[in-house]
Formats: C-alpha cells, structure tokens, sequence
C-alpha cells in the first residue's frame, strides 16, 4: 500500500544514503524530503529518477516559524488526499556549530532549535496524521555517553542544565569556543533520546518512535558550520579512520537507517538504536524528570 514518510536531513551524508535505500526497498513510499527551497529541489528530482515518487516541502530547520509552515503544507497535503498515508517521519538532520552564542531568528540557540526543537515541532504538527503502524526515528549520537569509548574524546560529554537555559545562547563555559559548540551538540542530542522517551509514552499505540545512533561517521556534513582547521580534519584526516572499528562508514550508517525506518532492525517504541542493534543508551539518558521538564519546555517553545 502507498505510503508517506516524511524525512529531513536527506540531503548529504547518510540521509542522502538512507533515502536511496528506502526508495529502492520500498517502492511503495512516497518519501516527502524537507529541505531548502533549491536544495530540496534538486533533491527530490536526483531521487525520483526510476519511477520512484519524491516530493520536497521547503523550509528552514532553524527557524520554528519556517518548520511549522512545511508541518502545516505537509498536514493540508495529507488532508486532501495529495499524499498517501503518513507511516513515518525520519529527523536526521543535525548540525554542530564551534560557539554556544548562534541565535536562530527565534532568539533560540541554534543547535538546540535544529536538533531538538525542529523535531518536536514536526512530531506534535504531524502527530495526529500518522496512519498506524507508523515509525518516528530521530539521529541522535553517541556523544551522548561522554565517554572515549563512545567518541574517542573528540567531543565533550553532555552538560545538563535546565531546558530554558539550554534553549539560550552561552549556556556553556567560555561559550564563544569550539569546545561549547561541540558540548551544545552532545547536550542536544541527550535532549533528543528524552524526548524519544517521552514520545513512546505520549503518542498513540502503533505510533513508535526510536532514536537511531549511526555511531563515528567520518567524512559528512555535520562540520560545515565548523572552522577551517577542523573543516580540513573533517574532510582529510578523518576519513581515513574509517578504517578502523571505531567508526561507522557513510554507506553502513545510511543503510543502518534505512534499516530502522523500513522496520527491518527489531526496535520496540522507545528503543535506542546503536547501528544496527537495539542497545542501551547511557545511564543519565534515562530520567523521567529531565524528560518531563524537557517536554514541557518544548511545547513552550514550539507553541504558536
């Protein structure tokens, strides 16, 4: 049967390798990509190619007003009949700034708005247009543990505070560095696994939602935002550590998601997903108050 999955981030990276993946195996979805107006353009024409359906919404990620107009043309699109069954939302778009100070036009901090809130906007627009079963999957991150073992200390672990201080820019020491930048990451993406959490306690049975970790993926396009120095280790120095068994390569990470939206990898509601196995996420991602404070925090955020 004809079905609507609904995915951001799609563009480069292991998005771009999960979508050609969900539309070879499934050709019975209608993948809808949300990106920039030409981005998503030409996107959604490279993947149409072979009779495989793809449209484009446009919006801008960090900009709630943005996202709350591609969830609303989504929905009216849904409503009269122009697309086919909403089974699925994948959010795997993520970015990393090398400051805690970037104010989206919100007056939100920016990862923070792209990595978090963008998503929960999305999932509470969309929520009551899902068809059962239907899957929510969110990229998340093993930066998550603040741990070498997880990210070999090239990133700092998460720094918890409240909601209302991590949705502000400098919520972090010496906020102008890199170092904030990348603890605004790992705090964003621990945000995100409560948020999964509270998801599968909140939406509808057949609705699941899982957070997907596709692990140390050198090579994408996660740095763009990043400085030269890095933006060089990104692009020479670390693509070769894939090689080594620490990292994931881009083709295993998109088919690792792919795996999960298709239903392929076994993933209970609530689940994390460490490639391609149900895992369990760190100790200090599983706390039902933070969650709570989250989810009440998010719906301040992202209310009309």
């Amino acid at each position: 049967m004809k079905h609507t999955v609904v995915m951001t981030g799609a563009s480069r990276g292991i998005g771009r390798v999960a979508a050609e993946h969900i539309m070879r195996r499934s050709p019975n979805t209608h993948l809808l990509v949300v990106a920039r107006q030409s981005a998503g353009t030409r996107l959604a024409a490279e993947l149409a190619t072979g009779g495989h359906t793809v449209s484009h919404v446009p919006a801008d990620l960090g900009s709630l007003g943005s996202v709350r107009r591609a969830a609303t043309e989504i929905r009216d699109r849904l409503d009269r009949g122009d697309l086919p069954p909403l089974r699925g939302f994948v959010g795997n778009a993520g970015i990393q700034y090398t400051n805690a100070l970037t104010e989206g036009p919100d007056g939100l901090e920016a990862t923070f708005t792209v990595n978090v809130l963008a998503n929960h906007l999305f999932v509470r627009l969309l929520q009551d247009h899902f068809a059962a079963p239907a899957r929510i999957v969110i990229t998340v991150s093993d930066t998550h543990f603040g741990d070498f073992k997880h990210n070999m200390g090239m990133v700092p672990g998460p720094a918890w505070n409240s909601p209302d201080a991590l949705a502000r820019t400098g919520a972090f020491p010496e906020p102008d560095t890199t170092a904030a930048g990348r603890t605004a990451y790992s705090t964003s993406k621990l945000a995100a696994i409560y948020l999964v959490h509270e998801y599968a306690r909140r939406l509808p049975a057949g609705i699941d939602a899982v957070a997907y970790n596709p692990g140390f993926v050198p090579g994408t396009g996660l740095a763009r935002n990043a400085g030269p120095v890095s933006r060089f280790a990104m692009r020479r120095i670390l693509p070769v550590m894939a090689l080594s068994p620490l990292a994931t390569s881009r083709d295993a990470a998109g088919r690792y998601l792919a795996d999960v939206v298709l239903g392929t990898t076994r993933a209970p509601t609530g689940s994390y997903v460490d490639r391609g196995r149900a895992a369990r996420s760190s100790e200090e991602s599983h706390d039902e108050r933070r969650e709570g404070e989250l989810w009440e925090a998010a719906e301040r955020f992202t209310a009309a």
